[in-house]
């Protein structure tokens, strides 16, 4: 049974890589996605760890993750989401004429 969950933990670990792409390369949009699915997944193999291996810290630490990933992608959408993108053409002049 053990190996089962290892395995299905590698898998889940291999799904890391596009997380990580989209968080650190996508666009304004895929970014908080990424950051949020690449939150589901280590969380998803932590709890399968524990399982797994019997660690009850894990349980913990996957617990906790769950709970503070919505937060940490409420935080990133706040500090980057204020910021616009301006196109060279598109200043207003406010009256300097």
């Amino acid at each position: 049974m053990n190996a089962w969950l290892l395995a299905t933990a590698t898998l889940l670990t291999l799904g890391m890589p596009p997380c990580v792409w989209a968080a650190g390369r996508g666009t304004a949009v895929e970014r908080p996605a990424g950051l949020s699915l690449a939150t589901i997944v280590v969380t998803a193999v932590l709890l399968l760890t524990a399982q797994g291996f019997g660690r009850s810290s894990f349980v913990d630490l996957g617990l906790v993750l769950a709970v503070l990933g919505p937060a940490g992608t409420l935080v990133f959408a706040r500090f980057l989401g204020g910021r616009s993108i301006e196109t060279p053409g598109a200043r207003e002049t406010h009256g300097d004429t």
